[in-house]
């Protein structure tokens, strides 16, 4: 037994939880169990929960800068938990990776300029690049024997074909939940080296690895591949803060820095979110026991969702997740109809999971499920996933 008890379930209704609070206003009903969105059910340590009310408790939240203590903190961590050093100053400080990414295909692009993604990738990619005029390429993953894996051939031709000038890169992968390998990392960047193409890499979920792998971080690549390099690093998912808004983008090269820079003060974003700043300290100092029994408690999840599966739903299929939080689970054998799947999720289920389809319109027989919540959940939300099924079958 651990120090910290992950089975406790936290009531998170009544405080404008996206999760819990919106059913209605998102899905036009209020009766389904959410494992979609990705965030944890969690409570942090006392340590950290203490940290932030101390500095609350002053009473006064002007603007704020990030000084060498919280520089050198987020330096110390990557240091400690990945091996890899980055210069403090290299940090710029924003509310999030997705609103980093618009700034940095605003800094390092043109309207009409294609970016490319590989989907099934993380849906804001898509609508970023969209909302910003830009025009999306899709490198699409090859899912090959219940496993992803990069099609590099086609990377490089349609990077040529249509004159690419950012890619975005998801690292770890959410949601097939692939570690990329350093060799599979090396040739995409050997790709955009020969090609002049910017690298967005969004690293946001780098702390959630399982046994056997390892994460390799983009940044830690030859200088050869690395000089058009953005990378996004947060707290926010590790530990559950994205509602404290505060990510910490590395740009190395000076030029590029100033770049974004600018176009982040044109955005009219300056100064952090103060107790951000401190909870993102707090969790990086205090927060790495409580994140090794966190990962380990997650790997107890997946374990019983893969047992489940295997024993009483063997025809959906576990895409086995080398890392992230979220798992990506194949319907393919159940129906060939994305809206049947999505009736039989949320009518059938009564579950509120994301649909594959959002994710690109190859991989639409797919749901992604979080499984970042306390194990009592995640099996009421399996055997609802099997009576619904079950119930289904019998019908036919």
């Amino acid at each position: 037994m651990g120090k910290y008890d992950f089975d406790v379930i936290h009531d998170r209704r009544n405080t404008d939880c996206i999760k819990w609070d919106f059913g209605m206003q998102r899905k036009g009903r209020d009766d389904l169990l959410p494992l979609w969105v990705a965030d944890m059910d969690f409570k942090l340590p006392d340590e950290v929960i203490k940290d932030i009310t101390d500095r609350a408790s002053q009473g006064i939240f002007g603007y704020t800068d990030p000084g060498d203590k919280y520089r050198n903190t987020v330096r110390d961590w990557y240091l400690r938990r990945h091996g890899f050093t980055i210069d403090g100053k290299d940090i710029i400080v924003t509310p999030g990776v997705v609103y980093a990414i618009a700034i940095a295909i605003r800094a390092f692009t043109e309207p009409g300029d294609a970016i490319i993604i590989q989907q099934p990738v993380y849906y804001p990619f898509q609508e970023t690049i969209k909302l910003n005029g830009r025009k999306v390429v899709n490198n699409q993953l090859v899912y090959r024997d219940g496993h992803y894996e990069i099609d590099f051939d086609d990377f490089e031709k349609k990077i040529i074909d249509n004159d690419v000038k950012m890619f975005l890169l998801c690292s770890p992968h959410n949601p097939v939940g692939r570690v990329w390998t350093r060799d599979e990392l090396t040739k995409l960047g050997e790709i955009c080296a020969k090609h002049d193409v910017y690298v967005f890499a969004d690293e946001i979920h780098s702390d959630f690895v399982y046994p056997g792998h390892r994460h390799n971080s983009f940044i830690t690549l030859d200088e050869s591949l690395t000089g058009k390099l953005i990378l996004g690093t947060s707290a926010s998912k590790t530990f559950n803060l994205a509602g404290l808004q505060v990510a910490n983008i590395i740009l190395k090269d000076k030029e590029m820095f100033s770049s974004f820079a600018r176009e982040n003060a044109a955005a009219g974003y300056s100064q952090p979110n103060a107790l951000g700043m401190v909870a993102t300290m707090s969790v990086y100092q205090k927060g790495e026991e409580w994140l090794d029994e966190l990962i380990e408690y997650l790997q107890g999840n997946l374990d019983y969702v893969r047992e489940f599966l295997k024993e009483k739903l063997p025809k959906v299929k576990l895409i086995e997740p080398e890392g992230t939080y979220l798992i990506w689970l194949d319907f393919s054998e159940i129906t060939s109809d994305h809206k049947e799947l999505e009736k039989l999720i949320v009518d059938g289920a009564h579950l509120w999971l994301d649909p594959g389809i959002i994710f690109g319109r190859e991989t639409s027989l797919f749901e992604r499920i979080n499984i970042a919540c306390p194990r009592s959940i995640l099996e009421q939300a399996m055997e609802q996933l099997y009576e619904a099924i079950s119930s289904a079958d019998s019908n036919r």
